[in-house]
């Protein structure tokens, strides 16, 4: 039945996001990290900027979850034969919420890092060039040209095989972070040791060719090595 009135509207907006964190776990966990985020802001009494743009990173977050628990339903009611168009639909709005919730990690970073690292100073982040800046985005760069690329040569499926190897791209984009940021070259040696092995895993267990896990490999290396030459 349509509400009549604007408290029965807001009663049903409620009861939708009550049913929403009840029936759907990943709600829950946002709703969740929304709060321990509120918490931290809280306790290092960050800035008014800060604090409101954390709170926006949490509630579009919020937001394109209950999209997606939405679209998911709507796309339950329709049919429950598997259809090609559902699985897309499903997809692609849980991808939104993998793009936001990312969007709001790297914020959360930003701000909060200056708070808690000891490697930082206790001055709010925002306003200045944060520490790992770099490292941050060139990493953010190897995830979103391996997505472009995955999409341009369409071969294999996001997380099984395709063109370039994007487990091979982010581990050397890591390893070549930790060798030009790091302070230590043994970690440096470690990391880039973890790489090889994440490399190697993707051909033992036939995920990828060598070829595709050589080009990740070289895409994450090239990409952090100009970020740093280029923005440090």
């Amino acid at each position: 039945m349509k509400p009549t009135s604007w408290i029965e509207s807001l009663n049903c907006a409620i009861e939708g996001i009550l049913w929403a964190a009840k029936s759907e776990r990943h709600v829950r966990y946002h709703l969740v990290a929304a709060l321990a985020v509120i918490f931290l802001a809280l306790f290092f009494r960050v800035s008014a900027v800060e604090f409101f743009l954390l709170v926006l990173a949490a509630v579009l977050v919020i937001f394109a979850e209950l999209m997606n628990t939405a679209i998911e339903t709507v796309v339950d009611l329709i049919t429950d034969d598997y259809h090609e168009l559902a699985k897309r639909a499903k997809d692609i709005s849980a991808g939104a919420v993998l793009v936001t919730s990312i969007g709001a990690i790297v914020l959360g970073y930003l701000v909060l890092s200056g708070y808690i690292f000891p490697l930082f100073d206790s001055q709010p982040t925002l306003g200045r060039v944060p520490q790992g800046g770099v490292p941050v985005g060139a990493l953010l760069m190897v995830v979103i040209l391996v997505v472009l690329l995955k999409s341009h040569f369409n071969r294999g499926t996001p997380l099984h095989g395709g063109v370039p190897s994007g487990h091979a791209a982010v581990a050397f984009s890591i390893a070549v972070s930790t060798f030009l940021y790091g302070e230590s070259f043994l970690i440096g040696v470690l990391v880039l040791l973890l790489a090889l092995l994440v490399s190697q895993s993707r051909l033992l267990m036939k995920i990828h060719t060598p070829r595709e896990v050589f080009l990740g490999a070289v895409l994450g290396t090239v990409v952090t090595l100009l970020a740093f030459l280029i923005f440090s």
